[in-house]
């Protein structure tokens, strides 16, 4: 199992979701996040003053799936989430040791 998670951006976010549910991806979390990476920010003017805007809006995905379908999830991900601007987002792939359901006590995949 692995937990793939997808730093978006937040207009992205239902395209994502929808690529998501017709790969049979049937759970997600989703996080409202700041954050930068090489854009680094940017300024922006208000009322005459111009400042810094260090850490900009994205959405964080997250998705525990059987290790068969994280291809398919990165693949869907990325095509969902690409405006070929700066900024799309990254996608990052951990290893899930244990899963467990609390409601019915099911372990492994059958918890997912």
């Amino acid at each position: 199992m692995k937990m793939v998670t997808a730093i978006v951006k937040p207009f992205k976010l239902d395209d994502v979701r929808e690529a998501l549910s017709e790969i049979g991806v049937q759970g997600i979390t989703v996080t409202e996040v700041k954050g930068f990476g090489r854009q680094k920010g940017h300024t922006e003017l208000y009322r005459g003053a111009e400042y810094v805007v260090d850490f900009l809006p994205k959405i964080k995905v997250e998705a525990a799936v059987p290790d068969e379908l994280v291809e398919q999830v990165i693949d869907a991900v990325s095509k969902a989430a690409n405006t070929g601007k700066i900024g799309d987002g990254k996608i990052f792939v951990f290893n899930i040791e244990q899963a467990i359901r609390i409601r019915t006590g099911e372990t492994g995949t059958d918890a997912l």
